[in-house]
């Protein structure tokens, strides 16, 4: 919608990573951009000038505020170049077309404000004088869908170009196909009120762009509009089919995105370009989509998401939800079929909370099945240090391969594979450890199996038998499954103890 954009960033904090995302959506729609480097009343020491420019103020400051200042933007200066954008405070600038301009201002002393204002106003003069003329071919945005008290489900819309009027035919992408309805009431706030706040409405019969109106159209399908897309006013029938056409295009585009199989997480966002953003994201940090829907999270979405659970596909049954609101059904039905629930109005957020839940779940599944997987070790005894020869084994070892842990089963393979015991203890210099790596000498416990054999050091077998965790397929694709880095790390030692104890 934008021919310009205002970027805010905090002075205090520099660019963060929601401000990166900002930066890649400007840039994959070639929009310019000015950035407002946000908050310089937060300096230590600032004095305020309401409403005040920039140079007015700032030589109003002691050295050491101008100083900390001179820091604080230098320090946004590189964090743009770490980006490979050329930024610079804007009455530095000679040339626009080479830099970023950063105008300093505050949003609550109002300061730096006439500086942007003055700088949108000449680069718009100077370089959008083109593209921003009034056109009579019409062009409008979905920005929200609102309930509004005693008139009903109303769109809110950006007219970009071209009139509207009441009575007008218009279509819009919905979510389940195009909508197409006559518009009713024209509505706009009071001057100098916000559009989104609410307030007493003017009626108008028609309106010109570029404005900001409330639509209250006919037909009960408004509520399913999709924020975000365009809007069209049509004349006749072949119009109608065409605008049906254009306003589902970019909404099915995304519904390449869908995992084929059904199989992901399931995604709410506010708007079908937030929507778009969010996506790409997953997709980019590979993590597979089932489904989605725009507007806040219903009871149906719940149930869309839920049959992850019955598919056994758990750390797929979370709705990540951006920008959006949580219905109190939808948080009943997700607890009652197990679905979370993640929020943020910032990307990175989301699949933050998204990574550290399968990582939960991964420890979690680890934790359950651990005493499946056998992690695969080959152990030699040294004979100087026998601490006790039966029941159970206590004995200094040397970890020839692989990785000695706590409750691997050990065999002798050279006595017809007697099974010994589990290691239920190591130690190293007296200290208690998890496990012991290859080309450690570590003390090992073996205790031997419930109502099973016991066997002793010296009899049945002595330091010159090599000791062997037993593995089974069991085990290998226990192991498979929940310590995958583990399994190529010693892929060789599996092999050659898969050929040993006979395993296909």
């Amino acid at each position: 919608m934008c021919d310009i954009a205002i970027l805010v960033v905090d002075i205090m904090h520099g660019i963060e990573q929601q401000t990166i995302e900002s930066i890649k959506l400007l840039q994959m729609k070639n929009t310019p951009y000015i950035v407002a480097l946000n908050k310089i009343d937060r300096i230590y020491g600032w004095s305020k000038i309401e409403g005040a420019a920039f140079n007015t103020t700032f030589k109003k400051q002691s050295k050491n505020v101008q100083l900390e200042f001179k820091n604080l933007v230098n320090r946004t200066i590189l964090n743009f170049a770490e980006q490979s954008i050329n930024a610079k405070l804007y009455n530095e600038i000679k040339d626009f077309n080479e830099w970023v301009a950063l105008v300093p201002t505050s949003a609550h002393t109002g300061e730096g404000i006439p500086d942007l204002l003055l700088l949108i106003t000449q680069y718009a003069q100077k370089k959008l004088k083109n593209s921003i003329v009034f056109e009579d071919n019409f062009e409008a945005t979905v920005l929200e869908v609102k309930p509004v008290e005693g008139i009903g489900k109303t769109i809110d819309v950006i007219i970009v170009n071209g009139v509207l009027k009441k009575g007008d035919r218009i279509v819009l992408c919905g979510l389940n196909g195009a909508i197409v309805t006559n518009v009713k009431s024209i509505l706009t706030p009071h001057p100098l009120r916000e559009l989104r706040v609410k307030n007493e409405y003017l009626q108008h019969d028609q309106i010109k762009a570029a404005q900001g109106v409330k639509i209250v159209a006919s037909g009960q399908d408004l509520e399913k509009a999709v924020p975000g897309s365009p809007l069209f006013v049509v004349k006749n029938e072949t119009e109608e089919i065409e605008a049906k056409n254009i306003v589902m295009r970019d909404f099915e585009k995304l519904k390449a995105n869908i995992n084929k199989e059904g199989l992901g997480v399931y995604v709410n966002s506010s708007t079908l370009g937030a929507l778009e953003a969010l996506l790409h994201f997953l997709k980019s940090e590979k993590i597979p989509v089932g489904d989605f829907s725009i507007g806040p999270v219903h009871k149906k979405d719940v149930i869309k998401a839920g049959t992850m659970v019955e598919r056994k596909m758990k750390k797929f049954a979370v709705i990540l939800a951006f920008d959006v609101k949580i219905t109190q059904e939808a948080e009943l039905e997700a607890k009652k079929l197990g679905v979370r629930i993640m929020t943020a109005d910032i990307i990175y957020h989301l699949t933050d909370q998204f990574q550290l839940y399968l990582q939960k779940l991964e420890e979690e599944e680890r934790k359950q099945h651990e005493g499946e997987a056998v992690f695969p070790c080959v152990l030699e005894v040294i004979p100087e240090y026998i601490f006790n020869n039966k029941n159970p084994i206590v004995v200094g070892v040397k970890v020839l391969d692989g990785e000695a842990r706590r409750g691997t089963p050990i065999v002798v393979q050279s006595k017809d594979n007697i099974e010994l015991g589990t290691i239920t203890n190591i130690q190293f210099n007296n200290q208690d450890k998890d496990f012991g790596k290859k080309g450690e000498e570590v003390a090992i416990s073996i205790t031997p199996h419930p109502n099973a054999q016991h066997y002793s050091y010296g009899r049945h077998f002595t330091h010159q038998d090599k000791l062997f965790s037993k593995i089974s397929r069991k085990s290998i694709d226990a192991m498979k499954l929940f310590f995958k880095d583990d399994v190529v790390k010693w892929l060789d030692l599996l092999k050659k103890l898969k050929i040993l104890f006979n395993i296909d």
